[in-house]
């Protein structure tokens, strides 16, 4: 007796706003890969030369424009993925919802809590479209296993969050993805960028968290939202939202936070030096197992992300184990997309919202009220 096939899976619909380096040498190659799941049908830049260097990398019909509004309001697009510069996700993502499209951006989400409550907006009109922000260590598999064992774990005594790096060029030239810089950028874009920047960045510190604006705080703002965004995030779903900044050191290129949780501190350090090494890592610390979780490059795809549990064996006081859990090669980009499908065809609700990024900004903006109170005392 014959079974017939199961049918394919349906086919998402893709359309992608900006196609710098994070396209170039992440999202493409994921996207083709997962060719059974999505389909790319239209790329915009403002970059003639990034245009065409990304349509090149794909092997299906597709079209290209420079006009993000264009992309938005076509028919034949189901979700709108906005990798454009920071300070354009607000316009790019409020565009797609307004146009009743889901939405996947780039971390992150915004530069002030501001234009996070003006997405917040546009995606409750949007007649039930969703937005799911990329923080792609968080759907990473072992990750997920890292929670459950530091609920098992007891009470916890500390934790440490660490996250330094070395510049991302290091990274990405050895990606085998040969991305390019595009020199075709005119002035008036560039002026029109810097301006968003600057409203942006003003409204964080200045509006949002009466913090000066200075080109010291507006550069430490800008690395929070980028790689800290990462650290950040990772931390809040492990251990939730810390009470207080017990102390800060802002000295770039790498920094400092002590966090108060309700019943533990917290060491967050991150930065950028010039040795070509990925060192970041959640390590927490029970009264008997201690989990770390590892990451190395996104940039190097089929590098793992690990778990290692330390831990004393119970019944043995004497006793000491250690092992190191890899659940998969799959990274988190392409696990990350997956949710994305899930998300988009089963209307599976995704856990990076724009109401959990903005939590990320609370944060920074607790850093960052801080350290301006110590630098007034000192």
């Amino acid at each position: 007796m014959s079974t017939s096939a199961p049918p394919p899976p349906q086919r998402v619909r893709v359309g992608i706003i900006g196609c710098g380096e994070v396209t170039q040498v992440i999202h493409l190659a994921t996207l083709v890969n997962l060719s059974h799941l999505f389909e790319v049908r239209i790329l915009c830049d403002v970059s003639a030369a990034a245009l065409a260097h990304c349509s090149a990398r794909l092997p299906h019909l597709h079209r290209t424009t420079d006009a993000y509004d264009e992309l938005c309001r076509a028919a034949d697009i189901d979700v709108v993925f906005v990798a454009s510069s920071d300070e354009y996700h607000v316009e790019h993502v409020v565009c797609a919802l307004k146009l009743q499209k889901h939405v996947f951006v780039e971390k992150p989400l915004a530069l002030c809590r501001k234009d996070v409550e003006l997405i917040e907006t546009a995606q409750r009109e949007s007649g039930g479209k969703k937005v799911m922000v990329g923080y792609m260590r968080r759907y990473a598999a072992v990750f997920q296993d890292t929670i459950r064992e530091v609920g098992g774990a007891g009470e916890v005594l500390y934790a440490r969050v660490r996250d330094i790096i070395a510049p991302n060029p290091v990274f990405v030239g050895q990606s085998g993805a040969f991305p390019i810089q595009p020199t075709d950028i005119s002035e008036a874009a560039s002026a029109d960028r810097k301006m968003w920047a600057v409203k942006g960045t003003n409204q964080a510190l200045v509006v949002e968290n009466d913090v000066p604006d200075t080109p010291e705080n507006v550069e430490m703002w800008r690395w929070l939202c980028s790689l800290g965004s990462h650290d950040i995030s990772l931390m809040r779903e492990c251990l939730g939202v810390p009470t207080s900044v017990l102390g800060v050191s802002l000295r770039l290129p790498i920094w400092t936070v002590l966090f108060q949780f309700p019943n533990f501190a917290v060491t967050y350090e991150s930065g950028i030096d010039q040795v070509p090494r990925f060192d970041a890592s959640l390590e927490v610390f029970g009264k008997h197992k201690t989990v770390k979780v590892v990451y190395d490059t996104p940039y190097v795809k089929g590098l793992p992300v690990t778990m290692v549990v330390r831990e004393a064996v119970e019944g043995d006081p004497g006793a000491f184990q250690e092992r190191t859990v890899r659940r998969t090669y799959e990274d988190p980009y392409t696990l990350e997309l997956k949710e994305l499908w899930e998300m988009v065809v089963k209307g599976k609700e995704a856990k990076t919202t724009p109401a959990d990024s903005m939590k990320d900004l609370e944060v920074f903006g607790m850093i960052m009220k801080a350290a301006e109170k110590q630098r007034a005392a000192a």
